[in-house]
Formats: structure tokens, C-alpha cells, sequence
């Protein structure tokens, strides 16, 4: 099959380098706002370690926010459909502020 190169309207054509391609894993996320901007910090808290450290950090506009946000939920009612529900049994939701219990330096 023959590949189309051509680029549409509207699109956007998305490179990676290797080094970004690998990934980083997170298990938690730290979120704030700015009149202007997200900041998501996404960390790697090794369990039983007192201190845990930012694996990276993504701040966009409160509209791409917002889309992200969309993007997502999209995503997890696609996933869950696939693979079933993902129940949450940490406690409530974090109400405004960042989603952790730690303090971040």
C-alpha cells in the first residue's frame, strides 16, 4: 500500500526524538493554575521514600488545558469500554490545589 504523504488543511505533522520517545513514567501528578497557565509537574514518587522527584513538567494555556481534558476523558471512556471500569479507592477527590499529599520544593 502506498503511503500519502501529502498534509492536509489543518494538520499538524508531530516529530519525536528518540530521547522523548522513550518516556518517563509518572505515578502522580501535581497540578496549579495561573491566570494564564496550567502547570502540570508529573512526578515519580517511589514508595517509602520521603522525597520524590519531578520526571517532568508540561504548562500549557487554559484552552489546551481544557482540550487535554477532554482528550482524556474521551480516551478513559474508550479505555474502560475495552477493559472495564477503573474504580479510584483513594479517598475523595482533591477539591483545588495540587493533587498530592506532598509538599513540593
Amino acid at each position: 500500500m502506498a503511503q500519502n504523504n501529502e498534509q492536509k488543511p489543518g494538520q499538524v505533522q508531530v516529530n519525536m526524538t528518540p530521547e522523548v520517545e522513550k518516556g518517563v513514567y509518572s505515578n502522580l501528578a501535581i497540578m496549579g493554575f495561573t491566570p494564564t497557565e496550567f502547570i502540570v509537574d508529573f512526578v515519580f514518587h517511589h514508595p517509602g521514600m520521603p522525597r520524590a522527584n519531578v520526571q517532568s513538567r508540561v504548562v500549557m494555556s487554559p484552552v489546551q488545558a481544557k482540550r487535554l481534558m477532554r482528550l482524556l476523558e474521551q480516551n478513559m471512556a474508550n479505555y474502560e469500554k475495552n477493559f472495564g471500569t477503573i474504580n479510584l479507592t483513594e479517598g475523595p477527590a482533591p477539591q483545588n490545589g495540587p493533587i498530592s499529599p506532598f509538599k513540593v520544593n
